[in-house]
């Protein structure tokens, strides 16, 4: 037992001369993690612009959690001893304890990035006993994981709040009952669909986004602790322990790709560009829906703002914001990708640019997400202007086509029929089910006097009557099976949280 410790103490005060000799032979300060090569101090102004600590420090919890996983690592393979253990992340913990915010980087003007700072306020909590808990690792390395971290914990947020807006979705639907609205296609009236029915759409773009997302989680939930700067660790170390510490599901396979991809990222980004896509499509139709124009909802006043010239305005500043912000996301994926394509193995500096575009994204999904639930709501629809809106129009076109075919009438021949009646309608300003019996049989003898019947507005909803339609049963049927699956989701989410 003496001799290990004897071992330690050697081990320490070799890391301590190492770190007097860095100082000794640059002019740099000793408190460079790189500085023993160098003999000429950095430009002041490229050491400001290079550094990553500006943006990098809220790496903090992720930096301090990587730490102590390394240190136990370490700690297998005999680098440290159990006491040394104990106060590395004591001290650790310490330093997760202190104030965490961006007046970090105001405080610590010589801090290259968050490595640099946990390693400096590490020595200033336990002495050179810190300058252990490099042994075996790299930045390289090191950056990888707290980012993977941190693009974990973000995709958890996302689908947190993304259940969120789901649910308000649901119940937005299941208040609106067998209320109707105009459905479009080219932005032109096409064929009536149930309210709910229209609010389920943007249900199952949520679905597809929360298995988009959890997908990518799962693929990236591998450690990079252990890969070195490039080659692996110098050190036997036992990478299951880091893995585990960290709750990923097993060390990477390949030490230069783990140091130097960054798919997590871009699969991050572009998801959460994707979801972006979706919410800046729901809250286009809002802003066209509260239009006097359309008329089919009042916004929101707790959401919106008025004019400062114009008195009478209500302004959809929310769903504006949205549809910017949905390009900022766009432009957080496309920066990742252009950053990646012509990198050479292994890392590359260029790297550190992508943390920006991953941070943005995260706080951006997470400031539209923290608005979107309550928002949606507090929507109220004007369904009587817009069941007068799925009334007119010839909406119920579609199904009169399918009476006739249902009376043997080829489809092709039943299209031109019901085109002939619409162009009566319109030539004598009357619905479909205004023109007369004998009027409709002057076009086609298969018109019958269950026609109207077929042709109402409950008629024109249930006639499609399929998976994915808007009959209404199979709505009730849609409405059932989204809230069950919120319920699933909610209680993965919670386990996941615990």
């Amino acid at each position: 037992m003496c001799s290990v410790v004897g071992k330690h103490d050697r081990r320490t005060r070799e890391l301590n001369q190492q770190a007097g000799d860095s100082y000794n032979m640059s002019s740099e300060p000793a408190t460079k993690m790189w500085s023993g090569r160098f003999r000429e101090p950095l430009n002041k102004q490229f050491e400001e612009w290079q550094r990553s600590f500006p943006f990098d420090w809220r790496l903090l919890p992720f930096e301090v959690e990587a730490s102590i996983a390394h240190a136990r690592a370490i700690k297998a393979a005999d680098i440290l001893t159990s006491d040394e253990l104990s106060r590395m992340v004591q001290g650790l913990r310490a330093i997760e304890g202190l104030p965490f915010d961006e007046s970090l980087v105001g405080a610590n003007p010589q801090t290259e990035d968050i490595h640099h700072y946990v390693e400096l306020e590490l020595t200033k909590q336990i002495g050179p006993l810190a300058l252990k808990l490099h042994t075996g690792r790299s930045r390289n390395e090191q950056i990888a994981t707290d980012m993977r971290l941190f693009v974990r914990a973000a995709i958890d947020h996302t689908v947190y709040g993304l259940n969120e807006w789901h649910n308000a979705l649901i119940d937005l639907a299941q208040a609106a009952g067998e209320a109707v609205m105009p459905s479009y296609t080219h932005l032109q009236r096409a064929e009536p669909v149930l309210v709910a029915h229209w609010l389920l759409a943007y249900v199952s773009m949520i679905e597809r986004d929360i298995t988009r997302l959890t997908d990518a989680r799962k693929r990236m939930n591998l450690c990079p602790l252990g890969s070195g700067a490039v080659a692996g660790a110098t050190l036997a170390l036992d990478r299951t322990i880091a893995a585990r510490a960290l709750n990923f599901d097993g060390p990477t396979p390949n030490s230069m790709d783990a140091t130097s991809e960054r798919d997590f990222a871009l699969e991050f980004t572009q998801g959460i560009a994707t979801l972006g896509i979706h919410i800046s499509r729901f809250a286009e139709e809002l802003t066209l829906f509260s239009t006097a124009e359309f008329g089919f909802l009042e916004l929101p006043e707790a959401f919106s703002t008025g004019s400062s010239a114009m008195p009478q305005k209500k302004n959809p500043d929310l769903t504006e914001l949205i549809r910017g912000k949905s390009g900022r996301l766009l432009g957080a994926a496309t920066t990742l990708a252009m950053l990646i394509k012509g990198l050479p193995l292994a890392y590359n500096k260029d790297l550190q640019e992508g943390q920006e575009p991953v941070f943005d994204a995260a706080d951006t999904i997470a400031g539209i997400l923290s608005v979107l639930p309550a928002f949606t709501r507090s929507l109220k629809f004007r369904f009587d202007k817009m069941k007068i809106a799925a009334e007119t129009g010839y909406l119920n076109a579609m199904a009169a086509a399918t009476y006739l075919s249902n009376k043997g009438v080829p489809f092709r021949k039943a299209h031109e029929h019901i085109g002939n009646a619409v162009r009566l309608g319109l030539e004598t300003n009357r619905e479909l089910q205004h023109l007369t019996l004998d009027e409709l049989r002057s076009i086609s003898p298969e018109f019958g006097e269950d026609f109207f019947a077929a042709i109402t507005l409950e008629a024109t909803l249930d006639c499609h009557d399929v998976i994915g339609g808007t009959a209404r049963a199979r709505v009730a049927a849609a409405l059932a099976d989204a809230r069950q699956s919120i319920f699933a989701d909610n209680s993965s989410e919670s386990a996941k949280l615990k």
